[in-house]
């Protein structure tokens, strides 16, 4: 399967994500033609107020972002994984952070809600409160296409191997997670994070993020890491976008994730643990 991540610079102007997700989508098909194109974590808006975010939240279904990528999907007979949007919960103050996934027909075929919210203080003393506004998730999503199992995970979420310990039992090959990691933290473990869950899973880990600088509150400028990248099952980085704003193609085989798992066949050897001997230490 041939599958496009697209790096994007979004900002907290829908229209203006919008142009650049569909030229960037564009080109991508014309030059590539993948089966699948993965869009980044917020990119349909990114930034501002708490307050602005929630009038930003769409509608899911029959939202304007939402008709844009059903319609690309359908025109252009490809899948959709579209990285995540500011959806709208009907009688809350709070939205979801939610990753759409849409088939060739333009058909929704997944919505997978963000689970873990990013709330910390960053080395630079920058507070990040995601819970503010946003409600999280409860329930994990797995799709296929072309015979290929694929589990859904956004930003924050890489840090917590569980979930993916759960994506694994589900019998997943591939594991796609949209983000927008601070450039901050994105330096230091955003590559052996990916390359870590490839690795322990034996999955091909996608991982496609915002880019670049955008404002938020009070006039503060942030910065996101990019350096969206493919690993394979082994752990090797197979594609890695640049420090800029566009797009890649790799490839992903079935048959890759087979011998990986031939060669050293964890699932075999997992085992059951019984409880904790938590011993006792010291006086």
């Amino acid at each position: 399967m041939k599958i496009s991540l697209i790096q994007m610079n979004s900002q907290p102007d829908r229209d203006h994500n919008l142009r650049q997700a569909l030229r960037l989508m564009q080109d991508a098909v014309d030059r590539d033609s993948p089966d699948l194109i993965v869009l980044p974590e917020h990119f349909d808006w990114s930034g501002g107020t708490a307050q602005q975010k929630q009038v930003a939240a769409d509608t899911v279904p029959g939202g304007r972002t939402y008709d844009v990528l059903q319609d690309f999907a359908a025109s252009h007979r490809i899948w959709l994984h579209a990285g995540s949007v500011l959806e709208r919960i009907a009688g809350s103050t709070r939205i979801h952070n939610t990753s759409l996934v849409f088939d060739r027909d333009g058909i929704e075929v997944g919505r997978y809600r963000k689970i873990h919210l990013f709330d910390i203080v960053a080395p630079d003393g920058k507070a990040y409160r995601e819970s503010e506004t946003v409600e999280p998730g409860n329930e994990l999503v797995v799709y296929e296409i072309n015979g290929l199992r694929i589990g859904c995970a956004i930003c924050y979420d890489l840090r917590f191997s569980r979930l993916f310990d759960r994506l694994a039992t589900a019998g997943v090959d591939v594991i796609i997670l949209p983000a927008a990691f601070t450039l901050q933290t994105g330096k230091d473990h955003w590559e052996v994070l990916c390359r870590a869950r490839a690795i322990e899973f034996q999955v091909y880990f996608v991982a496609c993020g915002q880019w670049g600088p955008y404002p938020a509150a009070g006039g503060e400028v942030r910065q996101t890491y990019g350096n969206s990248l493919v690993c394979d099952p082994w752990g090797q980085v197979i594609g890695r976008a640049s420090d800029t704003v566009g797009f890649f193609t790799s490839y992903l085989d079935i048959d890759r994730v087979r011998a990986v798992r031939n060669l050293i066949p964890m699932d075999a050897h997992r085992v059951e643990f019984g409880d904790i001997n938590v011993l006792a230490v010291g006086p």
